[in-house]
């Protein structure tokens, strides 16, 4: 691995002078191994009124029922499924990152991975709240299991939306679970070998014995490579499995063999959104300049470009086959999205995800961290929207003209959601305190060959291309972390 080195025009993926293996994890066992500043308390204390909130709206709708949320008889589905769908959507990209990036060899997920699978597993526990919820008798939530005989004849119910549900996020979250434990056990005995006391015991539990030895490595390294092979078909299978919740049904609007690819783009596409809000805060309010680069944050920038684009050839699909059917039915669904009462929502819809999105296409946006993180909520905004559009809109005016109704959310609609926002940054701002937000051992993997100062090393032996060096520095100018003024003396 030493003696591996890649062509000088790669864009670095660890910047800075003298980078240290022992720097590395002094700089990301920092915010671990000493008091939080100011900048977390601020955002713990808020997030945890959001999860306050949350608990007591949550509480509030088991005692009295799902009838305090604004649900009727005609939008049987609302803001809860809503938000559900939106939840796993943002539990997409961690699994992304993490596992196809992986199979594929992409060295520049190394440095976001770990916050995007923290970021999976939390945007899931907020997700499955929502199913538990919805259950309105969450007290037989146990009804979904395959039971033996022997606890009574509980046959489950395979017909139902919500049966899929709960086998595609149980399954999707034991296994991103596992995957993203996996990763930590390196970073975790780091820690312990560092800490002292309680905090060593706690951690040399945590570890499972990590030794570090060759062997322990080789059997880390398949099993990591087992766990991307069975985790990459779930990014596929899980939001399909929940855009069958709609596609299966006679719904217009719903009825349409479009939505799995769909959900699975959507999904992605909000999915890093999220990582791209998270992270941009992350790296500067932690001091990971270093090694969350202009690089890792162009290269998300695409992939939300990529996959918002092929989300707005899917709203254009769908217009098309509502006229190409001749089903008036569904045709009026897509007309209602702009004339009928929500047609703000659905401009919020196309606005955010489709006009707002193609911004990107300048590299002077992709490489701006304000407008980049402006964006990446602008995207999060445009995505709920989107669900609350499918869902609701197209519920509120069905078959009968004498059915139609209006959706109202009510304080306990708005307060879960919010709330359930809190709840999830409480669990990632723990996450910050507890675990490494950068995977240790991966990003060292890169100090000898796709980190600056050793491009910068090639240089100064002055082997190299002069065009492919001019080429490099001139890449380096959108780098917030890079001193430019220093390779002006080489």
């Amino acid at each position: 691995m030493a003696s591996h080195s890649e062509s000088i025009i790669r864009e670095p993926l660890i910047t800075g002078k003298n980078i240290t293996y022992a720097q590395i994890t002094n700089d990301v066992l920092f915010p671990v191994e000493n008091k939080p500043n100011k900048a977390w308390w601020i955002g713990f204390i808020a997030a945890s009124m959001g999860a306050t909130l949350w608990l007591f709206a949550m509480s509030w709708t088991f005692w009295y029922g799902v009838g305090e949320w604004g649900l009727n008889k005609t939008v049987g589905w609302a803001w809860d499924i809503t938000s559900f769908v939106w939840w796993v959507g943002i539990g997409h990209a961690g699994t992304l990152i993490s596992a196809v990036l992986l199979l594929f060899r992409q060295n520049w997920r190394n440095s976001i991975n770990r916050s995007a699978e923290a970021m999976t597993i939390f945007a899931v526990i907020c997700a499955a709240t929502y199913i538990f919820g919805h259950m309105g008798r969450t007290w037989l939530a146990y009804w979904t299991l395959p039971l033996p005989n022997q606890y009574g004849s509980l046959w489950v119910n395979w017909n139902s939306a919500l049966m899929m549900d709960v086998f595609a996020i149980s399954t999707y979250f034991s296994v991103s679970l596992v995957f993203w434990y996996t990763g930590l056990l390196p970073d975790i005995s780091a820690i312990r070998d560092r800490a002292t006391g309680l905090r060593q015991k706690i951690y040399s539990v945590l570890s499972f014995g990590w030794t570090g030895s060759v062997k322990t490595w080789q059997r880390f390294e398949t099993v990591s490579l087992i766990l991307a092979g069975i985790s990459t078909p779930l990014v596929l299978s899980v939001h399909t499995i929940v855009s069958f919740d709609f596609a299966t049904s006679l719904e217009p609007g719903w009825h349409t063999t479009i939505f799995p690819p769909y959900f699975v783009a959507g999904a992605i596409f909000s999915g890093f959104a999220m990582v791209q809000t998270l992270l941009l805060v992350v790296r500067k309010v932690l001091g990971l300049e270093n090694y969350i680069t202009m690089f890792h944050i162009e290269s998300m920038n695409k992939i939300i470009l990529v996959t918002g684009s092929i989300v707005g050839v899917a709203y254009i699909t769908e217009f098309f086959i509502a006229w190409y059917s001749g089903s008036e039915y569904e045709q009026y669904t897509f007309l209602n999205r702009f004339i009928g009462p929500y047609w703000w929502a659905a401009c919020m819809m196309y606005g955010c995800n489709v006009l707002m999105t193609q911004l990107m296409w300048f590299k002077s946006i992709r490489t701006s961290i304000p407008i980049a993180w402006g964006l990446s909520i602008v995207v999060n905004i445009g995505m709920w929207f989107e669900r609350f559009v499918i869902i609701v809109v197209s519920l509120h005016r069905d078959y009968l003209p004498s059915s139609w109704a209006m959706f109202y959310p009510t304080w306990v609609d708005v307060s879960i959601f919010i709330g359930s926002i809190g709840l999830f940054f409480t669990m990632f701002l723990l996450f910050l305190r507890v675990l490494p937000s950068v995977a240790i051992a991966e990003v060292k993997l890169l100090l000898k060959s796709s980190s600056e100062q050793a491009k910068k090393k090639l240089i100064e032996e002055g082997h190299l291309d002069p065009d492919q060096v001019a080429y490099y520095k001139e890449s380096l100018t959108k780098f917030d972390s890079v001193e430019l003024a220093d390779y002006d003396k080489v």
